[in-house]
């Protein structure tokens, strides 16, 4: 009884020793381990560049535009709508600019200011572009 246990385990281990090599076309089983410990050392140094890449682009992407604010308001009584707007425009480090346009019955101006760290670099912020740079500010990009 015992020779028989033994002998279906030692006909299941061989059966399954020649699957592999047949799949593997290799000749033994130590060079199909061989095989895979090399393809495991290449796919992990592909892994390592591939983070290191990654953080590259996060890097350079913080530079780019990244938060949007836009905010339409009626500063003048005497027009209707609100067809004023100020829109804010930032990176990931709050730098940017914000862009005002104040929409009046004869005329229309248009205002850019520079923002470094939310806050205006050289001109003083209205209120609305207050507003419009702190509620870009408070958008979340969902990361994967």
């Amino acid at each position: 009884m015992w020779l028989s246990v033994l002998s279906f385990y030692l006909y299941k281990t061989i059966n399954h020793y020649n699957k592999l090599i047949n799949l593997s076309k290799e000749d033994n089983l130590s060079s199909v381990l061989e095989k895979i410990i090399k393809e495991l050392n290449v796919n992990k140094e592909e892994i390592e560049n591939l983070r290191r890449e990654i953080e590259v682009l996060e890097k350079s992407g913080i530079s780019h535009i990244q938060k949007l604010g836009l905010l339409r308001y009626n500063p003048f009584t005497d027009v209707g709508g609100d067809q004023s707007f100020a829109l804010s425009l930032l990176d990931g480090n709050n730098n940017g600019v914000v862009v005002t346009s104040l929409h009046g019955r004869d005329q229309t101006r248009w205002y850019g200011k520079k923002v470094v760290n939310g806050e205006g670099a050289e001109h003083q912020l209205s209120e609305e572009e207050k507003k419009v740079i702190k509620e870009s500010q408070n958008l979340k990009i969902k990361k994967r």
